[in-house]
């Protein structure tokens, strides 16, 4: 039965968002979207369709998009992503953009990226400063595996290390350390929904209402940071308030940033 693009389309649309629809069967035929309209009346073949209702069947089940294609979009690149590590958010630009602007008057700055998972942050800084030193830690081999293969698709050129955030690094002297660790409550009602479902919780949820890896990282920011380095850390809607408490009790001097719908998202602060 030959089954038309937007024969497709509109049976596909009925079952998941039309947006997810376009966005995989033109990954399924390896056209853009605007090629899609402009051709609604072509027929699909045999093979295109057949993967296309896989994929759909599979977002229907919850299975994220990210995870269906194998990449996300963030800062501007594709990066490949797998279960094993969390699909980059766009609210997670903001600690590029802050970063970036944390280090825009040091030259050949060092930067370090504690719990990389897909490498998105440290290979976006390394790509933004090709002067800049980047290392990038995670404690899941199966991660720096991804972000070792997305560092060398994208031609960036990052040190990764395993580790128990800093318990294995070596290097000191940093001028900026970006994170976006685990932060939510471990009984937190969202993990059981949407998309958080087939992410890894090592990589969403920690201890003490989703502050016990914040606070490491924090405790630890100090002693790796050179005079006048900067951390800056990420954290769910209504940790700002204890995120801050942390970092001026560590001697920080506190910044804290708003994303796109006003919410404090990220937070650190500058060594005296």
């Amino acid at each position: 039965m030959s089954l038309t693009i937007a024969a497709a389309l509109s049976t596909a649309r009925t079952r998941i968002p039309a947006s997810e629809a376009s966005l995989l069967l033109a990954e399924a035929t390896g056209q853009g979207k605007a090629w899609l309209i402009a051709h609604d009346d072509d027929v699909l073949s045999i093979e295109t369709a057949a993967r296309f209702e896989d994929w759909v069947s599979r977002r229907e089940r919850g299975e994220p998009v990210a995870y269906i294609l194998g990449w996300r979009e963030f800062y501007g690149h594709r990066f490949a992503v797998a279960p094993g590590v969390l699909i980059p958010r766009p609210e997670t630009e903001l600690l590029v953009e802050e970063g970036l602007g944390a280090i825009k008057d040091k030259q050949q700055p060092r930067i370090l990226d504690l719990g990389t998972g897909s490498g998105c942050i440290a290979i976006s800084l390394a790509l933004a400063r090709s002067d800049a030193q980047v290392w990038a830690v995670d404690y899941s081999a199966d991660a720096l595996k991804i972000a070792t293969a997305n560092a060398e698709a994208l031609g960036a050129s990052v040190e990764f290390v395993r580790s128990d955030w800093t318990a294995s690094l070596n290097a000191r002297d940093f001028d900026l350390i970006v994170s976006n660790p685990p932060y939510i409550a471990p009984d937190d009602e969202h993990l059981i929904q949407g998309d958080l479902r087939f992410e890894p919780k090592s990589a969403l949820a920690a201890p003490d209402a989703g502050l016990a890896d914040l606070r490491r990282i924090v405790d630890a920011a100090a002693g790796l940071l050179k005079p006048g380095g900067t951390l800056l850390c990420e954290h769910g809607w209504d940790q700002a308030g204890f995120v801050l408490e942390m970092v001026v009790a560590k001697g920080f001097s506190p910044v804290q940033y708003r994303d796109l719908a006003g919410i404090v998202r990220v937070t650190g602060g500058t060594l005296a």
